[in-house]
């Protein structure tokens, strides 16, 4: 089966058509000369180098993997030429500012360039995928002198960068970190502690690796206030090794072209980023980013799974569809043609959020208004979990349905479909799970201003909808459900405190198929003024859409009310 190849006419068609994204850009000053033709250049050069040097190396990623020696890791073939090729080409430098190096372009064309990444080759983009989190935390928190030996580097990606947080006992709940810093005489400090689960912890991809690891000063109080953040590179200016060592590697189900280690620090010098006890402050800069960057994995495996399997279900035959004399086509089956439309529907609309989310990131840096910054940091506070956790989950399990097209096919490794779904299911775990995800957006973010934000967000949303128009007259269907739903749950929950914990799941779900609503409708809209072609192209996934992933909003409200009445009737028993 052909590799990956990015669809670029579709993700421009999102970019320029519906989001109107150049023009939102241009307006903000920073980014004037970011024009349509512009974007759509950055776009077709990304598409090409994915396509023609990244994507081929995914099945020896794969099926050769990292290799662990005696405290080394060697990459899989062909992996440091192409790493190399990358950052000297700049595109680990796209959204990074001019003056660290970078080419100081929107956040959007680097949100669209790692979806492409993650659908060529997963494991290849897992090292430079935290990139542009340990930028932005080096260049919000970093000390002068860390900032002029360690940032350009980072910048470019001449150098790569880890984010060292779990520990043997310390995955979800940070705050049991026991990774040590005793403090030295000339400023810096010595970090012992072990670390695992560290994507890209020892590999040779580049010259240089810089960890950022969590750890505790001496007397800090327990729990998370008591974490400071650390600096160590795999090597000093003066060329020696720091005192970090790979134990080993992780066998894994999946993933296996990115080495997961496990990071042993023997009293490594490193230096403080930010403030002392102020740890994940400046840690959850790199969350954060990646959160949306895990999203966008979920929709990039999507689609290469979905690309597979239209492409098999296009030239397998099998059977009589309905209404055939002979032997059909897979694609001319209902079932088939129902898995194939469903996933496309989950593809698209994901892009429409995905990239309004990094618009939002855009705008919450450079626009003058301070009310629109608001907005847009509203928008990336409650939107991000949900992208996270719903684009990942249906990586998986809408890849799992795209093997199904190719039958006993699907399951063996000819094919290279069985290889996503092992490689997707990690994007439900790592970077907070979802079931973290989901309490995150109702416990911490929802809740506690009485929905206040999340209705806000939804009467944003509404003035963009025209209810005469039937895709858009759903969508505001959903967002009054979602509005009465989220007062009924504010309710509740302030008699039971275990409530929202139960229903978290089905409250992300249903904010995420809201939503979907929404790109949706915006899509339509758009195409009723393209021409027929494309709108054929589309309308498929609109209606698989409608069809059969927007009811289940219905089912997650149902579950919730269901939840609630329970409480109630528990509490006055």
């Amino acid at each position: 089966m052909n590799p990956y190849q990015p669809r670029t006419d579709d993700m421009a068609f999102i970019l320029a058509n519906v989001l109107q994204a150049p023009a939102q850009l241009q307006a903000l000053g920073a980014f004037a000369e970011v024009d349509p033709d512009l974007m759509r250049q950055v776009l077709d050069e990304a598409g090409k180098f994915v396509g023609e040097v990244i994507a081929p190396l995914n099945r020896d990623g794969d099926e050769i993997g990292a290799r662990f020696e005696a405290g080394s890791v060697t990459m899989a073939p062909g992996f440091r030429d192409a790493y190399q090729a990358f950052w000297q080409a700049g595109w680990p430098a796209l959204a990074c500012a001019a003056e660290d190096g970078g080419q100081g372009l929107p956040a959007v064309l680097e949100a669209t360039l790692y979806e492409m990444l993650s659908a060529a080759n997963h494991g290849w983009t897992m090292a430079p995928g935290l990139l542009h989190g340990a930028y932005e935390c080096l260049k919000h928190h970093g000390s002068d002198a860390l900032k002029a030996r360690y940032l350009g580097k980072i910048a470019t990606g001449e150098w790569l960068a880890t984010m060292c947080l779990t520990e043997p006992h310390a995955g979800s709940d940070l705050g049991l970190c026991r990774t040590k810093a005793v403090p030295q005489s000339d400023g810096s400090v010595h970090l012992s502690g072990t670390k695992i689960f560290i994507s890209g912890g020892e590999h040779d991809l580049s010259d240089n690796i810089v960890h950022l690891v969590l750890a505790r000063l001496p007397d800090a109080p327990p729990g998370p206030k008591g974490l400071s953040l650390f600096l160590v590179p795999k090597f000093y200016a003066n060329g020696h090794r720091s005192a970090v060592v790979c134990e080993r590697i992780e066998e894994k189900m999946g993933l296996h072209g990115s080495p997961t280690c496990v990071m042993r620090f023997d009293e490594a010098t490193a230096w403080i980023v930010g403030e002392p006890g102020k740890g994940l402050n400046a840690m959850f800069v790199m969350m954060n980013a990646a959160r949306l960057h895990v999203a966008l994995q979920g929709i990039g495996l999507l689609d290469a799974a979905w690309q597979k399997a239209d492409a098999y279900s296009k030239e397998r035959r099998q059977m009589r569809a309905p209404g055939a004399r002979d032997t059909s086509l897979i694609q001319d089956h209902p079932a088939m043609r129902r898995i194939l439309d469903t996933q496309r529907a989950w593809i698209d609309g994901g892009r429409v959020l995905a990239y309004r989310t990094a618009l939002e990131l855009d705008l919450l840096k450079h626009h003058p208004d301070a009310g629109r910054r608001d907005a847009a940091q509203r928008w990336c506070s409650l939107v991000t979990p949900v992208m996270k956790a719903a684009f990942t989950h249906q990586a998986f399990y809408g890849a799992s349905e795209c093997l199904q097209v190719f039958g006993g096919h699907g399951y063996v490794r000819e094919w290279g479909i069985e290889q996503i779904v092992r490689d997707a299911r990690v994007a439900m775990i790592y970077e907070g799970t979802n079931e973290i995800q989901a309490i995150d957006l109702l416990v911490r973010k929802v809740l506690p201003d009485g929905g206040a934000g999340l209705l806000s967000l939804l009467n944003e949303l509404r003035a963009d909808l025209d209810p005469s128009h039937a895709p858009d007259a759903l969508a505001l269907r959903q967002f009054a459900a979602l509005g009465e739903l989220t007062l009924e749950l504010v309710e509740a929950a302030a008699r039971d405190g275990a409530l929202a914990f139960w229903v978290a799941d089905d409250y992300l779900r249903a904010t995420a198929l809201a939503l979907l609503a929404w790109a949706w409708a915006r899509i339509e809209r758009t195409l009723a003024a393209e021409g027929a072609d494309r709108a054929r192209l589309w309308l498929p996934a609109a209606r698989a859409m409608r069809h059969w992933v927007l009811p289940e909003f219905d089912m997650r409200a149902s579950i919730i009310r269901a939840r609630c009445t329970a409480s109630e009737a528990a509490r006055t028993d």
